[in-house]
């Protein structure tokens, strides 16, 4: 770690030694967001909140960050490269190699383009040619952006341009000149946003003054058409009317009731006889008041017709004197007649009679009048709703040409104000730049070592793998009864192990912890006798675990029988080449005496490649087979499937009276395993513990035999 660190120093060292000096130059731009003083009297001066003004500056940046405010920005400085005597950098190979035509060639087209404000068509074989020009000269869209540092000041209006360059003339004139055509980029856009409104708006307001010109002239054409002056007058005219003239049939038939009571009281005063003398001697005048009568009744109808014209109102005036003249004239002539005593209830009733009769007439003439009145009054109906629609679309059309006209004499004004975007302080060429030869130096020491810690913290943090007996004891909750090193189980013959007197250092190793293991067991297993070995997974290496135990119980004078219940997986079978088979002997082909030894081991292999114990015969019938080995062998060790296969393992766990199971070393318990493990935990006594197998870097004997005691004592306390 120190060598990689020191070598990254020198190399450091020897690549910054001519690093050039580099200058900074700054500008300030205002923007009017946040600023309400630099608004236009034509702007709502109105908190927009920090949140769209803050989305306002990043729109902005972005802006002047285009590349084409940048290639204008190239345009300038290689034109000044190409014309100057004191270019801002030493020519590139590219430009050095140049001839006059192409120089002047170059000139003008960087001159067109700049005018144009156009791009550089780098598909045409020229001007891509003329780009890498460019790029040869450092004054590429990409070196000048890399260099560039476009921030706003805290949350004030103003915004910092910064860049970064080896010479202070060129960096003052490239802000500057950024500067410039950024807001000369965003007056012509913003002009002419706001011509393309005027004219939209100019459209607009045009169209819906046809609309509101064509709506007006169609109510005029209806009124026209339809003799309609002032619709709201003629109606209350008419209104009017009908109201006058039903108050004054109202008034006559009272009048017309009134008569009649007064003439029949006049009647009832009148002997029968009287009243036929009467009436034969004014047969003569009563012509004469009746022909006035009708005279009247005619002139009183023009009376009503002619809205109650002052001549034929004084007509009528002279009939009613006529006819009073008349009934006066009538009562004189009698009035030596014997009857003269009632003449003047006769005149009264002949006077109530005439009265009566106008009332009668003038009723008649006033209803035809209100039918009529009525009539014509139910006609303008229809047109009031027709006019009121049109009344009502040209509201609405005015209302709308008012808004779009507010709108565009708005838009037209804006489009002459100035943009309240402007730069308030020019670049200036800056002093050198503190030099970064001495921070490149220190970082290239200490970054190596930096990593070098973090991929250490790292890799400890994230490996959750276990790989001791402690780690794994505390992890599961379970006790640990030993653990057996790493071998390679190929170059290693069990039973030799035990024969020989001096073995290597490591399979000494090997046999020392195998007896630990064994001890732990023994103490564990007390008074029973079959043991199941399984694991929580595959190719954790149980059946050579398997093996190794028959060996090391053996060797203390044990009579011992290994069983491979193992149907998918036969290793111990495959190692150990047995010609017992488990098959036989519990389908009676063996007996407890082939397979019964005197001493050593004993081992019954299967023929089987599938299925599960119980599928070779009933529960209580292999229990009777197993008892019957209970009483011949002293331990009877059973290597069966791992609990992936759960299914198949829980049988011969049912038939077992100790468990153990092999974890491999530098394997992480996952979520399917703690299922597994809470199967393990519920067998409760029945299950002894775990052995940890293939550990690298193994302790000595003596500290994993404290180490497996205390985490025993550990998880029997908690028990």
């Amino acid at each position: 770690m120190l060598a990689t660190s020191l070598i990254a120093v020198a190399l450091t060292m020897s690549m910054t030694k001519h690093l050039p000096e580099s200058f900074t130059s700054k500008a300030r731009m205002a923007t009017g967001f946040e600023d309400q003083t630099q608004a236009s009297v034509l702007e709502e001066k109105l908190d927009a909140g920090e949140t769209k003004i803050g989305a306002e500056f990043d729109n902005l940046i972005q802006t002047i960050q285009l590349k084409k405010n940048f290639d204008q920005v190239s345009y300038q400085l290689i034109l000044h490269d190409l014309t100057s005597p004191t270019p801002f950098r030493k020519k590139s190979k590219m430009l050095s190699s140049l001839s006059k035509q192409a120089t002047n060639h170059a000139i003008e087209v960087f001159t067109k383009k700049y005018q144009d404000r156009d791009p550089l068509f780098l598909f045409d074989a020229d001007q891509k040619t003329l780009d890498d020009l460019i790029n040869s000269m450092g004054y590429g869209f990409d070196a000048l952006k890399n260099k560039m540092s476009i921030s706003r000041n805290s949350n004030s209006d103003f915004l910092t341009l910064e860049f970064e360059g080896d010479n202070p003339l060129f960096c003052a004139f490239v802000i500057n000149t950024l500067c410039k055509e950024f807001l000369t980029y965003y007056t012509i856009v913003l002009r002419e946003s706001h011509v393309k409104g005027v004219n939209f708006l100019e459209a607009l307001l045009q169209q819906k003054r046809e609309s509101m010109n064509a709506r007006m002239d169609s109510l005029k054409a209806y009124k026209i058409r339809n003799r309609i002056l002032n619709f709201a007058s003629q109606a209350a005219g008419i209104y009017s009317q009908i109201s006058e003239f039903e108050a004054k049939k109202e008034e006559a038939e009272k009048s017309v009731i009134s008569y009649q009571g007064a003439v029949k009281s006049i009647e009832n005063k009148f002997d029968p006889n009287d009243r036929m003398y009467i009436e034969s001697t004014l047969i003569k005048i009563n012509g004469e008041i009746m022909e006035t009568k009708e005279n009247l009744k005619r002139f009183k109808e023009a009376l009503i017709l002619n809205k109650y014209n002052p001549k034929i109102q004084h007509k009528v005036d002279s009939l009613q004197i006529i006819l009073a003249a008349q009934i006066t004239q009538l009562s004189d002539k009698y009035i030596v007649n014997p009857l003269a005593s009632k003449e003047n209830l006769v005149s009264q009733k002949i006077g109530l009679e005439i009265q009566m009769e106008l009332a009668k007439n003038s009723i008649d003439i006033l209803d035809k009048h209100i039918a009529l009145l009525n009539e014509r009054y139910d006609r303008m109906v229809p047109h009031e709703a027709i006019i009121q629609r049109y009344e009502t679309e040209i509201d609405i059309a005015s209302k709308e040409y008012i808004e779009i006209l507010t709108k565009y004499n708005q838009t037209k004004m804006e489009s002459n104000i100035t943009p309240k975007i402007r730069q308030i302080e020019m670049a200036m060429p800056g002093p050198a730049a503190p030099s970064k030869k001495s921070v490149f130096i220190v970082l290239s020491g200490v970054v190596p070592i930096v990593l070098y810690v973090i991929v250490l913290f790292v890799v400890f943090v994230m490996d959750d793998t276990l790989k001791t007996s402690k780690e794994l004891s505390n992890k599961t909750n379970i006790p640990v009864l030993g653990y057996l090193p790493l071998i390679n189980k190929n170059s290693i013959n069990l039973e030799n192990v035990w024969k020989s007197i001096n073995p290597n250092k490591n399979i000494q190793n090997y046999k020392d912890l195998l007896r630990s293991t064994r001890f732990e067991i023994e103490q564990e297993m007390n008074d029973s006798k079959i043991l199941s070995i399984t694991s929580l997974s595959d190719n954790e290496g149980k059946s050579f675990v398997s093996l190794s135990l028959a060996y090391a119980f053996a060797k203390v004078n044990k009579l011992v029988l290994l069983i491979d219940g193992d149907f998918t997986n036969t290793s111990v079978t495959d190692i150990s080449k047995c010609t017992l088979f488990l098959d036989d002997y519990l389908d009676g082909i063996i007996g407890l005496d082939v397979i019964f030894k005197m001493q050593g081991i004993q081992i019954l292999g299967t023929r089987r490649r599938d299925g599960s114990l119980f599928e070779m015969h009933q529960e209580h019938y292999i229990k009777e087979k197993l008892d019957a080995l209970k009483s011949v062998f002293d331990i009877i060790i059973i290597d069966i499937p791992s609990l992936d296969d759960l299914n198949k393992s829980k049988e011969w766990i049912v038939m077992s009276e100790k468990v153990i199971s092999v974890y491999q070393a530098q394997r992480s318990i996952t979520g399917p395993k703690d299922l597994q493990l809470n199967y393990l935990r519920e067998l409760n006594e029945k299950y002894i513990g775990f052995i940890l197998n293939k550990v690298e870097g193994h302790k000595s004997k003596l500290k994993n035999f404290i180490i497996n005691m205390k985490s025993r004592y550990k998880n029997r306390k908690k028990k």
